[in-house]
């Protein structure tokens, strides 16, 4: 624990990249890492893209208000979601789930049959949205294995996910932009972020416990 601490301490947003091509057996760490990352009731309702080609890249970096790490980065990780729970999609999931697990097709159909019920009874944004919260659990994920592997790695949430959408053509895809996530090595001597201290919410401010007696009768 001390040590993927340490690495989350010496993390940071980074903000110049030098262009280094990180290892692909790390960068498959990385990926694993998110694909292992938990989601609501298993559906992992995302998907990751990897762009490494220039030519991709430098049609992304305009939809990302040319930010640099986009054409200095490795690798740009494009985490997508849903855009729509569907029954079909759930069945999917769910079928390979079982076959995986070697049990009946129907074991688990009254719980298949009473999420959906919930879900189909809520709107298509509030099924893109939930969607994007799961990939937000892999996005943390895959941070956090890239700190271990001290590979540098700059959430992104500023780019024209509408205009990446179309780029990609993951409309046809019934997926949705909603994060990226480049990799590659810090540029200390231009990165005015660089040696920065770490600043978060105090501890005793941050984590609260609460009992019994903090709760209004």
């Amino acid at each position: 624990m001390m040590s993927l601490l340490e690495n989350l301490k010496w993390r940071y947003a980074t903000k110049k990249m030098n262009g280094q091509t990180v290892p692909q057996e790390k960068v498959d760490q990385i990926i694993e890492a998110a694909r292992l990352a938990p989601s609501s009731s298993g559906l992992q309702p995302f998907r990751i893209f990897t762009v490494t080609d220039k030519k991709l890249l430098e049609k992304i970096s305009p939809i990302a208000s040319n930010q640099s790490q986009i054409m200095d980065c490795s690798h740009l990780l494009i985490f997508a979601a849903w855009d729509k729970y569907t029954l079909p999609r759930i069945e999917e999931v769910f079928e390979y789930t079982l076959k995986e697990r070697n049990l009946p097709l129907n074991t688990m159909d009254a719980y298949k049959e009473t999420l959906w019920s919930l879900y189909a009874t809520k709107s298509e944004d509030w099924h893109h949205h939930h969607a994007a919260k799961q990939a937000y659990i892999s996005f943390a994920m895959a941070i956090a294995a890239a700190a271990e592997l001290n590979v540098d790695a700059t959430p992104m949430e500023g780019f024209n996910s509408v205009q990446l959408d179309e780029l990609l053509n993951l409309n046809e895809q019934g997926l949705k932009s909603v994060l990226l996530l480049p990799l590659g090595y810090r540029e200390p001597e231009n990165d005015w972020l660089h040696g920065m201290k770490k600043v978060r919410t105090p501890k005793e401010e941050f984590d609260k416990e609460l009992d019994s007696n903090d709760i209004k009768p």
